[in-house]
Formats: structure tokens, sequence, C-alpha cells
């Protein structure tokens, strides 16, 4: 059975015990007017639906793990798996062909000889979904009555619902943290993995990238691997061209709307403005590949420049600079409208005109927030990948010159991800080095946003 049948039994035994627990809780005040219980009749009921549909839950995370294999165990056990292959891929591909048809996803199978484990199959999976239905009533029952026992005139059943709407508060931040661990622990293991065959040094210095699956992993060519050339595109392209376009655009268009648009004007402009960051970046990609790249390329040539191409850093990083202006202009628009009216007022009052005002007190003051937005939309930008692949090409080149090919990390990360070289080939680890380097200076930015905006905004208080 699946999973959210028993997380709909769950939600129906909750609301159940939530009805019982008030309609007891009710009962105190009927029974003594006088009396005022310690908890309001709301509490008592959460109390109870808190204790059947956790328990159930954390039950159903459970089962759904362990139930498909308690059912190949169950399946293997039966005579009908006496013909299947001791192991191998035919084995898997027979025991999942006679658990779909048993399950209802498929209508037939291609290997005759996974016919006779649907039977076997359908068993165990009625026989189990039972066993799940009848233990997750239980626990329901169980809690809810454990619960609904010990409600009283004098039990303290808000404390005890807000203790356990704050206990998985806690568990939904921690999700973020640990979330961030695991990558970090994945990303450390294998690009140890990584530099264990390529040196350090040669990956940090180098200055041409060309990997080579076909190479022997025992003794790569170290040479190879120096990523100097992807880091610049990255910085290039992501940190320097994106940002010449995005933060002045941004940051113009976040001053006149706060500051100089009429309010039905400005109701117009910043949802228009606010759309583009809801454009997947493949249409960016096309933009950049169809109309700004040629559009560069014929500029360049118009002006004297011999052998400008249609892919270049420039056309990639000035449609991302176009992309990423909402998270610089929504974050300053929200600090500037943030700046406390006395102090603009206070300006206004001391003789200062509205552009003096902007330019020394409210752009001052909203500064972390703008800030934020900035160091935002540089992480955005730098792990900004189909743009690149469309607009950059994928070359890795050490070139100052915008108008050259050039590519960028998360580029090559994906193109070594997606070959078909052994997974522990230094080729593919190398995107595991990558990403452990992208993700360093992501974090780097990041602390460095937080400090700027803690001593402004201690500045500015």
């Amino acid at each position: 059975m699946s999973p959210i049948t028993l997380i709909l039994i769950a939600i129906g035994l909750g609301l159940v015990g939530w009805l019982a627990g008030r309609a007891k809780a009710w009962s105190f005040q009927k029974a003594d007017p006088e009396a005022r219980p310690v908890a309001r009749p709301v509490y008592h009921a959460w109390y109870v639906a808190v204790w059947i549909v956790i328990p159930v839950l954390i039950f159903v995370a459970i089962w759904s793990i362990l139930a498909p294999q308690l059912v190949t165990q169950s399946v293997l056990a039966s005579p009908a798996a006496a013909a299947l292959p001791e192991f191998g891929f035919q084995r898997e591909a027979w025991l999942s062909e006679a658990r779909a048809v048993a399950s209802g996803n498929a209508i037939g199978v291609f290997n005759d000889a996974a016919k006779p484990l649907i039977e076997p199959f359908r068993e165990a999976i009625d026989r189990y979904s039972l066993i799940g239905v009848l233990v997750t009533i239980f626990i329901g029952f169980a809690g809810g009555a454990y619960a609904f026992l010990r409600i009283r005139p004098d039990f303290r059943a808000r404390t005890r619902v807000e203790r356990t709407v704050m206990a998985v508060l806690l568990l939904a931040s921690l999700v973020a943290i640990l979330t961030t661990f695991g990558i970090f622990a994945s990303l450390v293991f294998e690009t140890i993995r990584f530099f264990g065959m390529v040196s350090p040094i040669d990956f940090f210095t180098g200055t041409f990238w060309g990997p080579d699956p076909m190479s022997s992993a025992d003794n790569p060519d170290g040479a190879k691997y120096g990523a100097i050339p992807l880091f610049w595109g990255t910085l290039f392209i992501g940190a320097i061209i994106a940002m010449i376009v995005a933060i002045p655009l941004g940051l113009m268009s976040a001053i006149y709307l706060t500051q100089y648009a009429n309010p039905r004007l400005r109701a117009w402009v910043k949802p228009a403005l606010e759309i583009l960051a809801g454009v997947p970046t493949v249409v960016y990609g096309y933009f950049a590949a169809l109309t700004v790249a040629p559009a560069i390329r014929d500029a360049a040539v118009a002006i004297g420049i011999s052998g400008a191409s249609t892919e270049s850093a420039l056309a990639a990083g000035v449609v991302m600079g176009v992309m990423i202006i909402p998270f610089v202009s929504s974050m300053a628009d929200d600090s500037i409208a943030a700046v406390p009216s006395a102090m603009r007022d206070g300006s206004y009052a001391m003789g200062a005109t509205k552009s003096e005002t902007i330019k020394r007190v409210l752009f001052p003051a909203a500064l972390p927030g703008i800030v934020a937005g900035i160091m935002l939309a540089i992480s955005r930008a730098i792990g900004e990948t189909m743009i690149v692949v469309m607009a950059a090409s994928t070359a890795a080149n050490l070139s100052a010159n915008p108008l050259d090919r050039m590519t960028t990390v998360t580029v090559q990360i994906v193109k070594l991800l997606t070959g078909e070289q052994s997974t522990d080939h230094p080729t593919y680890l190398s995107a595991f080095a990558l990403g452990f380097t992208l993700f360093l200076v992501t974090l780097v930015l990041n602390i460095i946003a937080l400090r700027v905006v803690k001593r402004f905004r201690e500045a500015y208080d």
C-alpha cells in the first residue's frame, strides 16, 4: 500500500482524536461552570492529535523503507524464486518486472521467466500492506488513548503543544544545516580521492584544462588539470561582466521605484521587473545565443575587430546580468523602503535635496540590504550553467578579452559528470574538486556579506 494511504489514515485518526479531545475538555466546563481549566479546549484537542499523528508518521517513514525489502525477501523465500539467477542484472530485471505487474504499474512482463513471480509478489504486497494498515491504526489508537486519558482540568496542554511545535520548528531548521554538512562531506570525500591522483598544486596553479577520460587512471597527466582558466571564466563572466550590468541597473531601478515613481507606475513596473527572476535560464540562453551574441559579433566587426564570434564571454555576461537584476533591485528596493522616515524627514529639514538625501542618508542606511542583495546575485551568477553553455561555449580559455570564448566551473562539472568515464577516473573526480572549490568560494562570499551587513547595521541602527 502506498505511504500516502497510511498518511491519510494518520490524518483521519488525528482528526478523530482532535474532536474527541476537544469534546472531553468542553465536558469539564459543562460539569462545573465555575471551574476554569488550565488550558483551553483547543489545546487539549491538539495535544491528542499530535500524539496520534507524529508517532504514526514516524512509523510510516520507517515502514516505507522496510516494506519493499520485506516483500522482496518474502518472494525470494517462495518456491517460485528457485529459478532466479544467483546474482546479476537479469535477476534484478525479473524481480522488477514482476513487482511492477503485481503493483498494477505494468500490464505484462518482457521475460516469461518473471511470470511465476507475479503472484508471490502480489500476495506479499497485500500481506504487508494489511500489516502496515493494522499497525498504523494500532499506533494511532494507542497514542490517542494515552493522550486522551491524560486530559484533566489541571493538565497544561498548551505548554506541551507549544513545546512540540518548537521541537518541530527546530528540526525543520536543522534540515538545512544537516543538508549543508552532507553536501560538504560528500564533496570532501571525493575531492580527497582526486587530489590523491592529481597534485593540488597542478590543479590550482595550472593554466591548461584538458582532462582525458581515456588516459591511465593510475598515472594521470596533472598538467591537463589546471583549473585556473575555469576559475577565471567563472569570475570574469559571473562576477565582473554580469555585475557591471546588474548592479547599476538594479540600484538605479530600485532608487527610481522607491523615490521618484508614482504609486501607479510602481505597481506595474516592480512586478514586471521581478518577472525576470522567474524566466527559465534556458530561455535566457536562447536569447543570448540567438539575439545578443550575433549583435555583439556584428558590432565588433563593424568597428574593425577581427575574429569576433557568436560565442563570447561578453554575450553570456550581459544576459546573465539582466537575469540577476531582480536580485539586486528587489533587495535594494526593500532596504531603501525600510529606512525610517524620520531619517529622510530630518535630512529634508536640514535643507538637503532629494538626491543628496538618497546619496548621504538613504543609501548608507540601506547598505546592509543592498550588499546582501549583491552577494546573493553574485552567488547566483557564478552558479549559472545554461547561459554559458549556449552563449560562451565550453572552451577553457585564459583571456581578458570579453569577445573570446570562455567557460565556467559549473559548465565543466556538468560536462564531466555526464560522460562515460569510470567513477574512479580522475577526470570524473575532478568535477567534485571543482564543486568543492565553488562551494568554498560561495561560503566565503556569504561570510563577507554577513560581516559587511553586521558592520553597517551597527553603524546605522
